[in-house]
């Protein structure tokens, strides 16, 4: 998946500056993907040339005008023909963490502990997040409820893995946790 796929299926929202972009992406895609604002406006215009966005200038008094973008026909073809194509093989995981969790054993326990435990209060901290976002999707329903008559379920569904996602990362953290605390612990005679 591009960024300009991710961009374009936070668009489906509406129209956006590229500054609520931003601040949004946070709040609609970042729960399986992410991206600098730098990023988010670069690609906004390449896909402002390439036709799959279009900008609407506002004026702003004391402030820089703000570029509003919406979707073109083009870009709601090209999320068509996006969700059609084969996705490939699962992601890899990459995280630095993961490799001091592996050496673990001839490093420095303590400080991966600490790592862990930090990784743990930012899953914490994502998930009250996600929690938060989930009630302002739910608007009062149940999750059947929205689930039948939302007018879009994906990104409830999104959601739904970036929480399932954060929560065993805290379950993971808590093992891990456990077993090094108890192999750091002094052998007792």
């Amino acid at each position: 998946m591009a960024l300009r796929d991710a961009v374009m299926a936070a668009l489906l929202e509406g129209e956006a500056s590229g500054y609520d972009l931003a601040k949004g992406f946070d709040a609609s895609v970042a729960n399986f993907w992410t991206a600098t604002p730098q990023q988010l406006y670069r690609e906004l215009d390449r896909m402002e040339r390439e036709g799959l966005v279009t900008a609407q200038v506002i004026r702003q008094e004391r402030r820089p005008d703000k570029r509003l973008f919406s979707l073109t026909e083009a870009g709601y073809a090209a999320l068509h023909a996006y969700s059609a194509e084969p996705i490939g093989r699962p992601a890899a995981i990459r995280d630095g963490l993961l490799v001091k969790v592996q050496c673990a054993d001839v490093g420095d326990i303590a400080a991966v502990r600490a790592d862990v435990s930090e990784r743990m209060e930012w899953a914490r901290a994502k998930l009250a997040r996600y929690e938060r976002l989930r009630q302002r999707l739910l608007q009062g329903r149940t999750e059947d409820e929205h689930l039948a008559h939302a007018d879009r379920v994906g990104p409830y569904l999104t959601l739904l893995r970036g929480i399932a996602f954060e929560e065993e990362n805290i379950r993971w953290g808590e093992t891990a946790l456990r077993v090094l605390t108890a192999r750091s612990a002094p052998a007792t005679p």
